[in-house]
């Protein structure tokens, strides 16, 4: 499998600002109502974090059972895509994160694939590499491990469902 690439020097000092500690949340919440809507409407070709792998997430929500959708920069593990539930570096998981565990079933709206999904949590050694090549792509997920007072974040592996014939 190839490595992946490191992030573009162009985006290196948006990265710089986002990975703060306040500069990412004031981006989140500038962000998520935008990409909430652009990337479904777009296919996944449009984003506010230009340069970026940004998908859409479309969940049940594990108390409510309502549908939720929520931005979140990707990787991509073959046909996998992996997700980080750092949370900016919060002592806590994101929602997201808890959702995903209760309901697995996903929708993902993304550049090249579009469709259904099923979520699992990576563990031991495979987690490690995973986390090594991600931290690669984007350091500031090293910073936001750093914030998170212990917390390890978890990653999570979404493996697409077989089309229908």
């Amino acid at each position: 499998m190839p490595k992946p690439r490191s992030m573009p020097f162009y985006l290196k000092p948006a990265a710089w600002v986002i990975s703060s500690r306040y500069g990412g949340p004031v981006f989140i919440k500038l962000a998520t109502p935008v990409d909430r809507w652009l990337i479904p409407a777009t296919n996944g070709r449009l984003s506010v974090l230009v340069g970026q792998p940004v998908l859409v997430l479309e969940m049940v929500g594990a108390k409510s059972g309502k549908r939720r959708r929520i931005p979140l920069v990707h990787m991509r593990d073959g046909d996998r895509v992996i997700l980080v539930a750092s949370f900016v570096g919060k002592p806590r998981n994101p929602a997201w994160y808890h959702n995903l565990k209760a309901n697995p079933r996903v929708k993902l709206f993304l550049k090249g694939r579009t469709g259904y999904y099923t979520a699992e949590e990576a563990t031991g050694a495979e987690r490690e590499r995973l986390w090594a090549d991600i931290t690669a792509v984007y350091p500031g997920y090293a910073k936001y491990q750093a914030r998170t007072g212990g917390r390890a974040i978890p990653l999570m592996i979404l493996t697409p469902e077989p089309s229908p014939a």
